[in-house]
């Protein structure tokens, strides 16, 4: 009976994940139960390394095993260009999609009275930090086409307006209440291509 105490705790943590309910963990759950040696026991050590090892990274927000991120670390990234993004799965859908050859900035979410998100809340000083320290010349707002992205875009903007840096956000491509992890790459270049001053 322990046990199967221990696996419902299982079920109902994986069931907080983002796309699984009860069913889709119950059913993940029991697959890896089943494939205990080839699936379940490495899959734990994977985890219980990647709690140890893996930091964000101190200039830009990224995941990496070191305190700077390889994009950070790369000299030929340093081109005066930082496009800021939401979170890290923006980073890395735009990283996938091989349309931007800058740094980026990780604000850590959006402005949201609802969810109790101000400015406080977001790495928006450390951005202004970084444009005079890095040299950057053009920042560009990746933000999701949500009420709360588009939201967020504005007040950066307003910050950012007198370090007379250029500020532009993506263009078409984009839909409306559209979130950039889940969009193609042409559709990630396009909009990146065709970006607008703001």
């Amino acid at each position: 009976m322990e046990a199967h105490r221990d696996i419902e705790t299982l079920i109902g943590m994986m069931a907080r994940l983002p796309g699984l309910g009860p069913r889709s963990a119950r059913r993940a759950v029991l697959h890896l139960v089943k494939k205990r040696d080839t699936q379940l026991l490495p899959l734990a050590r994977l985890l219980e390394e990647v709690g140890r090892t893996i930091r964000t990274c101190l200039n830009c927000g990224n995941l990496s095993t070191g305190d700077i991120c390889g994009i950070c670390d790369a000299p030929k990234r340093a081109n005066g260009q930082v496009c800021v993004v939401e979170d890290v799965a923006d980073l890395w859908a735009m990283e996938r999609a091989h349309v931007f050859e800058g740094r980026y900035h990780v604000l850590g979410g959006t402005l949201s009275p609802l969810d109790d998100v101000g400015p406080d809340d977001l790495a928006i000083p450390k951005l202004r930090d970084r444009i005079a320290a890095e040299d950057i010349r053009e920042v560009i707002l990746a933000l999701n086409a949500t009420v709360d992205g588009q939201t967020t875009a504005h007040y950066v903007a307003k910050e950012l307006s007198s370090t007379g840096v250029s500020i532009s956000g993506l263009a078409q491509g984009v839909p409306i209440g559209g979130e950039l992890d889940y969009l193609d790459d042409g559709t990630l270049r396009a909009a990146l291509s065709s970006r607008k001053p703001f």
